[in-house]
């Protein structure tokens, strides 16, 4: 076996040993993480960080969080369908608390819009999808120590070791600057920070003190967190005054298009029209077809804001789920075309209800929380077994008429 790929074979083979080790009985300080911090410590000196805010910020720091590898290995946006990803994203509760912080946060949006000309929807959809418009910061099961977050993605995943190093290089930089303590620098598995969840070094390419006091804070002051996001989508290119794209009827053979770019008005020409009969504002906007479920779904003209939204996360699921969470939080409606899901779906009501009879049944373990996600599916998936249904994972009609007779 030549010798880089025997090195890599035997890094991960350490890396499942160290995580088996973690996860299996009670926490002990592993020898060969310590020595990675303790090393890497050279290099952060080497940065400007002063030995200090290193030994502060690792102060305690004994081993890796296995829920970081863990949470790697699953990415929602690459995984699920584009129905799924949607339901659990954009649904009655997230526009209705997306409408009320409209009205909460009103001054700071009109301050922030004008500055820097970035639609509020967008950025109240962003700090849904981030953050659920901060609740996931106040969720010890969910929030991370960043630098142990970042030091475990660099000691132990190879993908993302260049990446980690970088970004826990940029976390101890904040510290130092004074912006947050080591205590307040949490983020989430992969070091994305506070109510817009940035990961380091983009918040030192776009933080914004919004509210003044001397501190960019995305961890604490909400209008910071919005004008950052707001910042990374005027730096991005984002058009002032325009959307990020139409539900357009599609002709017939129209999915051999998709990814293509013309301009609205050649689109038009070849036969596709809004779903809402109205001509395109600007018809010498260029604009690419997206058909995400392909001929039978819904069909999109994507306008250079949905790539800018793509700057944020470089998905096409998230950045549709932002542009159409912020046109419901903005008062339209639900896409003219249904997914072709193959079954009747659930309102989010009766989605918590099914995480409710799946737990009196003994299938589910999970926080009922309306979010047919990994766990659900699969105690749908058992329960479907159990009963003799198809075993498609799916949150249906049927699935709840069965529980309900049960």
């Amino acid at each position: 076996m030549p010798g880089p790929i025997k090195a890599r074979f035997a890094r991960l083979a350490a890396a499942t040993l160290v995580l088996a080790t973690v996860s299996a009985g009670p926490a002990f300080a592993d020898q060969g993480f310590r020595n990675w911090i303790s090393g890497f410590e050279k290099t952060a000196v080497a940065n400007g960080i002063s030995r200090r805010v290193y030994e502060r910020v690792f102060d305690g720091v004994s081993e890796p969080d296995p829920d970081v590898i863990q949470k790697a290995r699953f990415q929602p946006e690459f995984r699920d369908n584009i129905w799924d990803y949607l339901d659990n994203r954009v649904n009655e509760e997230s526009v209705a608390e997306g409408r009320r912080m409209l009205v909460q946060y009103k001054s700071w949006l009109d301050r922030i819009e004008q500055r820097f000309g970035v639609d509020r929807h967008i950025l109240l959809a962003i700090w849904s999808m981030e953050s659920n418009y901060g609740r996931i910061l106040e969720r010890q099961d969910v929030m991370k120590s960043v630098p142990r977050a970042l030091a475990t993605l660099a000691y132990l995943d190879p993908k993302r070791a260049k990446f980690a190093r970088q970004q826990l290089l940029a976390a101890l930089k904040i510290v130092q600057d004074g912006h947050v303590t080591p205590e307040g620098l949490t983020g989430s598995w992969a070091g994305a920070m506070g109510h817009t969840q940035f990961i380091p070094t983009s918040y030192q390419a776009y933080a914004v003190d919004m509210d003044g006091n001397g501190h960019p804070d995305i961890w604490r002051s909400v209008p910071d967190a919005l004008a950052t996001a707001a910042n990374l989508l005027r730096k991005n290119g984002w058009q002032s005054g325009k959307t990020w794209g139409y539900e357009v009827v599609a002709p017939a053979g129209s999915a051999r298009m998709e990814r293509a770019a013309k301009t609205l008005s050649q689109w038009q020409s070849l036969g596709f029209k809004r779903v809402s009969n109205r001509p395109f504002p600007t018809p010498s906007d260029r604009a690419n077809l997206l058909m995400p479920a392909g001929a039978s779904g819904p069909a999109f003209l994507m306008t250079k804001n949905f790539f800018v939204i793509k700057r944020y996360n470089n998905a096409d699921k998230y950045a549709l789920a932002v542009g159409h969470l912020a046109d419901r939080i903005a008062g339209y409606g639900a896409f003219a075309q249904p997914w072709p899901r193959g079954y009747v779906p659930l309102s989010m009501e009766e989605r918590y209800e099914v995480q409710q009879r799946l737990t009196q049944h003994g299938f589910y373990d999970g926080k009922i929380d309306g979010k047919i996600g990994e766990g659900s599916k699969t105690a749908i998936t058992a329960y479907q077994r159990r009963a003799g249904m198809e075993e498609d994972g799916n949150a249906s009609k049927a699935l709840l008429e069965l529980l309900r007779r049960q």
